[in-house]
C-alpha cells in the first residue's frame, strides 16, 4: 500500500508535519480525560449529622479517612449500653467522573503526557509503514526513517519511566506485591539467559537464529533487561487480574454495580484470552500445530496432487509469520480499548470491598473501606499508567520491529556495541512477544490462585 507521493523526499515533511499536527491538537483536545469520562467514581460522605440543623446535611467531599476535626486519639470507654447502628454512615456516593475531577487525581500529567505521545509515536510508526521507502536513497533523512526511530525509542523510555516512578508510590501497591515483584523480575533474569544462552532447546521457542547475531554483551543486556520487564509488570498483571475477576463476576455475586456491562465483558474476555493466545505462536509445539510445513515449495499442477494435500490444516510460514504480528497489533490495540472498562473494574473493587464489611457483621467496622475508597479514587490516574503501559510498550516494540531500513548503520559508534539488525528489528519483535507472554503468564497464574481461593479480592 502507497500513499500518492512519488517521492521519498516528501517523507521527513510528512512525518514531522503529522506529529506536529498532533501534538498541537492533543493541547486542545484532552484525549485522556475524553476517554475516561463518564466513569463511576465512590466517595464516602464527609459529614452525616452536622451540628447545625439548618444545614443541607450530607456532604460529600473526598479527604482522607484520618482528617478528622478532633486532635488526638480518645480512649474508648466500655459501656454495657446497647449498641444502635447508623445506617447513615454507610452511606456511599456515586459521582461520575469529568475532566475537571481528574485533574485532581495523582499523577494525571504523567498519564495525560504518556497517552498523548504513545498517539504521536505509533501513528508516525504506522505511517512510516504506508509510506513508500526508496532503497536507493542514503542517509536517514531522505525516506524520514529518523523520526518514528526518535519517537519510539522515547516512547519506550517514557513508559518505562513513569512505570518505574509509579512503582516506589508507596500506597500505590502493597509491601508483598513490591516484593514479588522483585522475585518475579529475578526468575525473569534467569529465563532470560536461558533463552538468549540458547540453554532451552530450540524445539521449545520458535526464535530462530537470532540471538547468534548478539555477541556475549548483548546477549547479558538483552536477559537483564527481561528481568526488568518482568519485575515491573508484576504489578499492572496482578491489577489486570482482579479487574478481570470482578468484572466477568467470577466471584458471583450478582451484584450490578460490581462487574461491568456486557459490552466491557467481552473486551475482558477477549483481551485475557488473544494475550494467552499470542503468547503461545512463539512457542513451538503449539505454532506446529498451525504451521503446515508440507506447503513449502508446492506447486500444484494437476487435480490429483492437490486432492493429496487438501484436509491439511495450517498455513504457510510466511502467513503464519505475518499472522503473528497481527495477533500481536490486535493484543496491544484490544487492551488499550479495554482501560476504560480495567479502570471501573478498579473503583468497583472499593465499592465491594464496603459492601463486604457491610454484611460482615452487626456492628461494620468501615474504617478500612473508607480508606480504600479514597485511595482507590484518588490513585486512579495511578493505575491508568499500569493499566496502560503494557499494551503501549507492545505497540512500540511492534512499530519498531517493522523498519527495515538499516538506520543505525549510518552510526558507527552506537553498531560496534550491539549488532544493529537484532537492536532495531528482531530484538524489538522479540521483547513484545516478552511483554504479552509475561502479562498472560501472570494473570493467569493469579487467576488460578483467585480460583482455588489462596487470594481473594477485599
Amino acid at each position: 500500500m502507497s500513499l500518492p507521493f512519488s517521492s521519498t523526499n516528501n517523507n521527513l515533511i510528512i512525518h514531522a508535519s503529522s506529529s506536529l499536527f498532533l501534538t498541537l491538537l492533543f493541547t486542545f483536545i484532552k484525549i485522556p480525560s475524553f476517554f475516561l469520562h463518564g466513569l463511576h467514581t465512590y466517595i464516602h460522605p464527609d459529614d452525616v449529622t452536622p451540628p447545625n440543623p439548618n444545614s443541607s446535611g450530607i456532604k460529600a467531599a473526598i479527604r482522607r479517612p484520618s482528617d478528622t476535626t478532633t486532635s488526638g486519639i480518645k480512649p474508648r470507654k466500655k459501656t454495657h449500653e446497647k449498641f444502635e447502628f447508623d445506617e447513615n454512615k454507610a452511606q456511599i456516593f456515586r459521582l461520575k467522573l469529568s475532566h475537571n475531577h481528574l485533574q485532581s487525581r495523582l499523577y494525571f500529567d504523567q498519564f495525560n503526557g504518556a497517552f498523548n505521545f504513545t498517539i504521536v509515536a505509533c501513528s508516525s510508526l504506522l505511517i512510516h509503514n504506508l509510506l513508500p521507502v526508496s532503497k536507493d536513497s542514503s542517509g536517514v533523512l531522505p525516506n524520514g526513517t529518523l523520526i518514528p526511530i526518535l519517537l519510539g525509542f522515547i516512547g519506550v523510555v517514557r513508559v518505562l519511566f513513569i512505570i518505574v516512578k509509579v512503582s516506589f508510590e508507596r500506597s500505590a501497591s502493597k509491601r508483598s506485591e513490591k516484593q514479588l515483584s522483585v522475585l518475579i523480575g529475578c526468575l525473569g533474569t534467569i529465563i532470560g539467559f536461558l533463552i538468549v544462552l540458547e540453554v532451552i532447546p530450540n524445539w521449545v521457542f520458535d526464535f530462530g537464529s537470532k540471538f547468534k547475531s548478539l555477541d556475549g554483551y548483548a546477549k547479558f543486556c538483552t536477559a537483564m533487561f527481561m528481568g526488568f520487564l518482568a519485575g515491573l509488570l508484576y504489578v499492572p498483571a496482578a491489577k489486570f487480574a482482579r479487574a478481570y475477576w470482578l468484572g466477568t463476576d467470577q466471584i458471583r455475586c450478582n451484584l450490578s454495580m460490581i462487574y461491568c456491562g456486557w459490552f466491557g465483558r467481552i473486551l475482558l474476555y477477549f483481551s485475557y484470552l488473544l494475550t494467552v493466545f499470542t503468547s503461545l505462536l512463539w512457542i513451538n509445539p503449539f505454532a506446529d500445530l498451525i504451521v503446515n510445513k508440507n506447503i513449502k515449495n508446492i506447486k500444484v499442477k494437476n487435480v490429483q496432487y492437490a486432492n493429496r494435500i487438501t484436509g491439511n490444516v495450517g498455513m504457510s510460514r510466511s502467513d503464519f509469520e505475518f499472522f503473528r504480528l497481527c495477533c500481536l497489533l490486535a493484543t496491544g490495540v484490544l487492551n488499550m480499548i479495554s482501560l476504560r472498562a480495567n479502570l471501573q473494574m478498579f473503583l468497583n473493587e472499593a465499592v465491594l470491598s464496603w459492601y463486604q464489611r457491610l454484611h460482615a457483621s452487626k456492628v461494620p467496622d468501615l474504617d478500612y473501606s473508607r480508606a480504600k475508597v479514597f485511595l482507590h479514587n484518588h490513585y486512579l490516574c495511578l493505575a491508568g499508567i499500569q493499566f496502560f503501559s503494557p499494551p503501549a510498550l507492545v505497540l512500540f516494540f511492534l512499530g519498531l520491529s517493522r523498519i527495515n531500513d538499516n538506520v543505525l548503520d549510518h552510526f558507527p559508534a552506537l553498531c560496534n556495541l550491539i549488532p544493529c539488525s537484532a537492536l532495531v528489528k528482531e530484538m524489538s519483535l522479540f521483547m513484545g512477544w516478552w511483554v504479552v507472554s509475561i502479562l498472560g503468564v501472570l494473570v493467569s497464574v493469579n487467576l488460578a490462585l483467585y480460583r482455588q481461593g489462596i487470594l481473594y479480592v477485599s
